[in-house]
């Protein structure tokens, strides 16, 4: 019996199994299409037409699984330094200066833009590599593990380029060794001195310290010496740079400890030609234009004045515009003292013509008491003596001669008998003083002022000019 129904079973399966062999060879890919398409919406949507692009997996999602996945992010805490409670991780730092930006002297700092690299080991990335290649991330993965908390000391202002995206790259080799750079433009102080403005030389300097670890945690360093800074070629407006150089120290601080510090070095030298032509050569032409008094007539009282009074404002503009573009130190600038040099030969101009006024006015009053002029003398004579009019255009004949008078002619006698006969013995001669006889006589002809300052004032102006620019340039 139980021979019979294992017969029967035999003959049946025998039977259905060329059945199943010619389903599946008819419908192959019946399976595979519904994994594919879920449902019947999908099959309608694409016109009964299977999308190949669609059966693709995203590589890009693959790939950055693969890569946290062969780098181990999620093994570690990345929380905490590389080799942790052990020596200083060592970390080198190399900088190539894109540009500097501005140089600000009212605000006293720079901006800079500058690709900054880092250099360090991390045992806790490495990976193994058949062809020993590096792998480059962005910034995405470097949110997820530790990098240098490196900052700028006196910085003011600073941001990471974020266009089009983050600026920002990752390199990972086999061994752990890892390049991690980033693209910073940072404003920072520099401490300038204008004692010698605008003939001056300023020592700026950029410095980069970590923030959270001492030197006994983190250890910074150029990477490659004295060619850890490169620079493009960097061109400025109103200075020229003489010298880039890295340096390195140590900063205390009290509470915290020693802190390896690195220095970006720069000497910048102000270019002259700017000013020149902005401040001295205006100031020069104004102290120049003062001296054109000196060959104007010293009755022309308004011409005279005029002109003085107009270089003195000027210079007095010059003076103001330059000081708002400085900022407001309490030491004297080399710009000061030229301008308030060439003020002071300004001013003594328009004082010169004050005391050749009062000198002229002064002798024509003694000329009007020694003639002796009448009551009857009207206003118009007065003013010739006044210093309005020119002799010339005075007709004196029109004045009243004065009539002699005995006692005039004794007078005049006896300074004759007194310049002819010689001094008799009991007499004293009376010598009078070089410096007062000088006096006296430019005060008795004071037209001889004007010829001597058209001598003078050139000759100690070159003299000052001679001085200044030998000191400062």
């Amino acid at each position: 019996m139980n021979v019979a129904l294992l017969a029967l079973r035999l003959m049946c399966l025998a039977w259905l199994w060329p059945v199943t062999q010619l389903n599946s060879n008819h419908f192959p890919n019946k399976r595979r299409h519904k994994d594919v398409y879920p449902g019947e919406n999908t099959k309608q949507k694409h016109g009964g037409r299977v999308d190949l692009k669609m059966k693709k997996l995203d590589s890009t999602k693959s790939l950055l699984i693969k890569s946290e996945q062969l780098l181990r992010i999620d093994d570690h805490d990345f929380a905490m330094r590389p080799g942790f409670g052990g020596s200083a991780i060592p970390v080198g730092i190399d900088v190539q200066v894109e540009s500097i930006d501005s140089i600000s002297e009212v605000n006293m700092d720079f901006t800079m833009t500058l690709y900054l690299r880092h250099y360090w080991q991390d045992d806790r990335l490495a990976f193994p590599s058949s062809s020993n290649k590096s792998r480059t991330f962005d910034a995405r993965l470097v949110k997820k593990i530790w990098v240098p908390d490196v900052f700028f000391v006196h910085s003011k202002r600073s941001f990471i380029h974020d266009t089009t995206m983050e600026n920002i790259m990752l390199r990972v080799y086999p061994d752990g060794n890892i390049l991690y750079s980033v693209r910073i433009t940072v404003t920072a102080l520099c401490s300038m001195d204008f004692s010698s403005f605008p003939l001056d030389t300023q020592n700026c300097s950029l410095e980069l310290e970590s923030y959270a670890y001492n030197e006994n945690d983190l250890m910074l360093y150029w990477k490659n010496g004295n060619d850890s800074l490169r620079t493009d070629e960097i061109v400025l407006s109103q200075f020229f740079i003489e010298e880039f150089h890295p340096s390195y120290g140590l900063a205390f601080y009290s509470s915290t400890g020693w802190y390896n510090r690195l220095y970006i070095n720069f000497i910048l030298r102000r270019h002259i030609f700017f000013f020149m032509l902005q401040t001295y050569f205006p100031t020069m032409l104004m102290v120049m234009l003062s001296w054109v008094s000196f060959w104007i007539d010293r009755r022309a009282v308004p011409a005279r004045v005029s002109l003085g009074i107009t270089t003195v404002l000027t210079m007095s503009t010059i003076i103001t515009g330059v000081s708002a573009s400085m900022p407001q130190v309490s030491y004297v600038k080399a710009v000061d003292i030229y301008l308030w040099a060439s003020f002071l030969f300004v001013f003594l101009s328009v004082i010169e013509y004050a005391a050749v006024n009062y000198f002229t006015t002064v002798e024509e009053m003694k000329k009007l008491k020694r003639a002796k002029v009448p009551a009857s003398y009207n206003a118009t004579q007065a003013m010739a003596f006044d210093g309005c009019f020119h002799d010339n255009e005075i007709d004196l004949a029109s004045f009243p001669e004065v009539s002699s008078t005995p006692n005039t002619e004794r007078t005049t006698q006896s300074r004759n008998s007194t310049t002819d006969s010689p001094p008799t013995e009991g007499t004293r001669l009376r010598r009078k003083h070089p410096l007062k006889q000088n006096l006296s006589f430019i005060m008795s002809n004071s037209y001889m002022i004007d010829s001597y300052s058209r001598v003078i004032f050139p000759m100690a102006y070159l003299l000052f000019n001679i001085i200044y620019w030998s000191m400062y340039a």
